[in-house]
């Protein structure tokens, strides 16, 4: 018997005359004996009978013990009863080994559901499956151990019942001796499903549970390392990637549905033990930032024709990459334990181009995710803007990579900076976010950006981020002839004075779902569109160009027809309504629509003064 186990038997002696007695203890005794000799008889079906009254009885009883809480001392008292009991069975040094070969099969899923009942009977519950682990086939109690933590139901999926199961593993890892990697890779994906359905279940009040959950897991991974040194060569590499993808996904996990900074600072001390793994996997902050390490771990433990049920298990490695940085970033302690110097890392980044463009690749996965706390998002756009912050005329040693591969993953990371302008809780990270998208968009060529640019705004819903994005536009335009004018050249060579950004006022004031925009709710894109088309007018007019085709006859006429005077039409209705009423609604209507009606009629003004005397 292990020391262990007698310290916890021995804790309850003071209660072994009431267990001889205790009705349950003596039931418990009872279904034991008749299994024991069931199992003799060798006959496999009253064996498995005998085993399942076995596992019947204590699911009545964990079942008695959880449910009701009004009588919950009691029941306490005949669960660690019961358990006490089975341990002193299966703990006999006259049992036979085939009679806890049968019931190990089964016992630790049953058990495991005494785990909500006290932290006694957790304990009990731990020592039970350690027993068990140490006296029968680690192959045989690896796969029993991780058929309990697939289990489909979600009331039984508890931090209670998982946390024995998961010491319990990180106890088996440890005494496998053949095919070490083939079958911790098996059992991974049970592991971190389990915990990617428990953390996503817990309530605020039970937050605190995941930190216990994940110190369990962080045992896991200890023993992987264990496992790992034990090996050489290929296998060696594979269990470290498995390792490095492991950790990553943890990482992610411990990072979801943080709500307030403390929470974040509490999770910081994890944060340091899961670094620690990182060199020895050999992760690396530029390789984690960048995704080439994750891309390689990947391929080398799922392969590039794995199946996708066993990828998905690692669906947020990619997440934990980037967090794994950021938290490094935010806390001195973090990046030590990672022995990583964020200044080097921040200088490769600088210094390649196609490596920040990796890594604000790499960033949206924490700021497009509704889990991450709004603190790391802050750190993540703190983050970006310090490695976007590098002179324009710096030297990088690829300018002349080809940028289009990285397109889709910059629209999709700006979509991402998009959603913290909009959605962050406090001025000054939205304010940050806006400093990160311009800087992300100044860093794309031109007609990237330009196409970049018609994809944000022909995918949005959101009237205010319209606005900012026509008015990154006019801004665009504005450098654009300034340069032309230096270069006094008809010759130009910017996307932004073509017919194409016609298109982008049109999409505003003529919406595509038909009529005239919707006032108020749009207020903010048609001010912003007014002025762009403005704009377009008085530059094309003034430089006696017409770049865009706003000054030809046809294009001067639709926008008039279709574009200004039934948006006049709303407007003047629009106001005439409300300018009766004084409450402060209408109020508040009349003087958001003023500044689009002076804009409004002076872009109607250029059209008329320019449709009576044409150049």
């Amino acid at each position: 018997m292990s020391e262990g186990t007698s310290h916890l038997i021995d804790s309850h002696s003071e209660g072994d005359q009431d267990a001889s007695l205790h009705p349950l203890a003596l039931r418990l005794r009872e279904i034991l004996n008749l299994c024991s000799k069931s199992v003799k008889t060798g006959d496999l079906n009253e064996s498995a009978e005998a085993v399942s009254k076995v596992v019947d009885f204590l699911n009545s009883v964990s079942s008695a013990a959880v449910s009701d809480p009004d009588s919950q001392d009691s029941k306490e008292k005949d669960a660690v009863m019961v358990l006490t009991e089975l341990m002193r069975f299966i703990s006999s040094p006259s049992l036979d080994q085939e009679v806890i070969d049968a019931l190990s099969f089964e016992l630790p899923k049953a058990v495991a559901k005494f785990g909500g009942v006290s932290h006694k009977c957790q304990e009990l519950v731990e020592s039970l499956v350690s027993h068990l682990i140490s006296t029968c086939n680690p192959r045989d109690m690896l796969s029993v151990l991780c058929d309990a933590l697939g289990s489909p139901d979600k009331m039984v999926l508890t931090p209670a019942y998982v946390v024995p199961i998961l010491t319990g593993l990180s106890k088996v890892f440890l005494c496998i001796q053949r095919r070490v990697f083939e079958q911790l890779k098996a059992a991974v994906p049970g592991i971190l499903n389990a915990l990617k359905v428990v953390s996503s279940e817990l309530d605020d009040e039970e937050k605190n549970s995941i930190t216990d959950l994940i110190s369990r897991v962080i045992g896991i991974a200890t023993s992987m390392q264990s496992a790992s040194q034990k090996l050489e060569g290929r296998r060696k590499e594979e269990l470290n990637a498995l390792l490095g993808l492991f950790v990553l996904q943890i990482m992610a996990l411990l990072s979801r549905g943080m709500t307030n900074e403390l929470q974040v600072q509490s999770c910081v001390p994890l944060v340091v033990q899961l670094s620690r793994f990182l060199p020895v996997c050999g992760l690396s902050y530029i390789g984690l930032i960048t995704g080439c390490d994750i891309d390689a771990f990947t391929n080398s433990v799922c392969g590039e024709d794995s199946d996708d049920d066993y990828a998905s298990c690692f669906s947020y490695v990619k997440h934990g990459g980037a967090l794994t940085v950021i938290w490094g970033y935010t806390y001195d302690e973090v990046s030590k334990a990672a022995e990583e110097d964020l200044a080097g890392v921040k200088d490769k980044l600088c210094s390649s181009k196609t490596k920040t463009w990796e890594a604000v690749g790499m960033l949206k996965y924490i700021l497009s995710s509704v889990d991450q706390p709004w603190l790391l998002k802050k750190h993540a756009i703190d983050f970006l803007l310090c490695i976007m912050d590098r002179n324009t005329s710096q030297n990088c040693i690829d300018d002349h990579t080809d940028c289009l591969i990285y397109m889709p993953s910059l629209f999709s990371s700006i979509k991402a900076i998009e959603m913290v302008i909009i959605y962050a809780p406090d001025a000054e990270l939205r304010k940050n976010a806006f400093s990160a998208l311009k800087r992300v968009l100044a860093d794309i060529p031109s007609y990237q950006r330009f196409d970049i640019l018609k994809g944000l705004l022909t995918n949005n819903n959101f009237p205010s981020m319209i606005a900012i994005l026509l008015d990154l536009v006019r801004e665009e335009m504005r450098k654009d002839i300034e340069i032309i004018k230096v270069e006094n050249t008809a010759d130009k060579s910017t996307p932004f004075w073509s017919a194409d950004v016609l298109e982008f006022v049109e999409l505003v004031l003529k919406p595509p779902k038909g009529g005239p925009p919707s006032l108020p709710e749009d207020s903010d894109a048609v001010l912003s569109a007014l002025n762009l088309y403005r704009f377009i007018l008085i530059s094309e007019s003034t430089g006696k160009t017409n770049y865009t085709g706003v000054l030809s006859e046809n294009t001067l006429r639709r926008a008039y027809m279709e574009w200004l005077l039934p948006l006049r039409t709303l407007v003047t209705g629009i106001m005439a309504e409300n300018e009766k009423d004084y409450c402060q609604l209408a109020f508040d209507i009349v003087c958001g629509l003023n500044p689009i009606e002076l804009v409004l009629y002076r872009c109607i003004e250029l059209i008329e003064d320019k449709l009576k005397n044409p150049a």
